[in-house]
């Protein structure tokens, strides 16, 4: 069965444009606030707490092949992925490219 190019179609008006729209009004309505300011601090810490639930509830309940992988590998990868955040100038990328290669590792080192 061959995906037609409705299908593509669909996922763009319906997965995509919605979304899009709402970053973009965002963009246009926060150009002259003040990245100082309480508000965007607030929406800081409320984005930064959801990204924070997220990664809990994946560890600790993991989805599909993830939960396969020993819950002790998992913390770790996010424990040494923190590491190397703090040890790389603070870099989000070097933190998740870190704990993601502990992440493989330690699921290649415990398959069954």
């Amino acid at each position: 069965m061959s995906i037609g190019m409705e299908s593509f179609l669909v996922l763009i008006l319906v997965g995509f444009l919605p979304s899009e729209v709402w970053r973009w009004l965002g963009i246009l309505m926060g150009r002259g606030l003040d990245e100082n300011s309480e508000i965007i601090l607030w929406v800081r810490g409320v984005a930064t707490a959801l990204i924070g639930a997220v990664v809990a509830r994946i560890v600790l309940i993991p989805p599909g092949a993830l939960a396969a992988v020993p819950l002790s590998v998992r913390l770790a990868a996010i424990g040494i992925g923190f590491v190397a955040f703090l040890a790389i100038r603070r870099s989000s990328f070097a933190g998740v490219l870190v704990g993601e290669a502990v992440l493989i590792a330690g699921a290649l080192a415990f398959r069954p």
